[in-house]
C-alpha cells in the first residue's frame, strides 16, 4: 500500500515541478534577468510552490516509511 501512495505522490510532485515557471528562462543563465536572481511568488504560484514542498515532504516520509 505505500508503494502504490508512493508512486502517485512522485507523479503529483513531477507535474508540480513540470509546471513550476521560471520567467528568466536562459536567459537568467548568462545575466539577461537583472540584478537580482529572486523574484515574488504571487497567487497560482505560490500555491504550487508550496504544494511542491508539502508533496515532497510525503515523498520522503513514504520513502523513510517503506525502508521501515
Amino acid at each position: 500500500m505505500i508503494l502504490i501512495l508512493q508512486i502517485i505522490v512522485s507523479i503529483i510532485l513531477i507535474v508540480l515541478v513540470i509546471i513550476q515557471e521560471r520567467a528568466s528562462g536562459i536567459s537568467g543563465v548568462f545575466g539577461g534577468q537583472g540584478a537580482t536572481p529572486y523574484q515574488t511568488r504571487r497567487g497560482l504560484e505560490k500555491s504550487v510552490f508550496y504544494l511542491t514542498i508539502v508533496f515532497a515532504a510525503i515523498f520522503a516520509g513514504l520513502a523513510i516509511a517503506n525502508l521501515l
